[in-house]
């Protein structure tokens, strides 16, 4: 191995947000993590939403609103007849190009 090129190979500790902390080795001293194996919904079996950015409280407002249209639309629309376009039934005519041979010439 070349010399000089490769960080320091150290004992590390990782603190997670729960109070969860991990001693291992790796290039840096000290890592901060939200979710550890301690916490996680997957290794705990407890059902919970880990959101750190608004998604899934933004999803939910979203979701409202989508039930709120549909449930405004079908009272809006109930035993009411909807008109729909006829679409044409008309068949479209494949074409072939070239017959299928193979042409061969001759040299001259």
């Amino acid at each position: 191995m070349k010399k000089g090129i490769h960080p320091e190979y150290g004992p590390c500790t990782i603190k997670c947000a729960c109070g969860n902390v991990v001693k291992t080795r790796a290039s840096v001293p000290v890592m901060e993590v939200e979710i550890c194996s301690a916490c996680h919904p997957f290794y705990t079996g407890k059902k919970k939403i880990v959101d750190s950015t608004g998604r899934v409280n933004r999803f939910i407002e979203r979701l409202g609103k989508s039930k709120k249209i549909k449930k405004n639309f079908r009272k809006n629309t109930q035993g009411k007849k909807v008109s729909r376009k006829k679409t044409s039934t008309k068949k479209t005519k494949t074409l072939k190009i070239g017959s299928g041979k193979k042409q061969d010439k001759k040299p001259k």
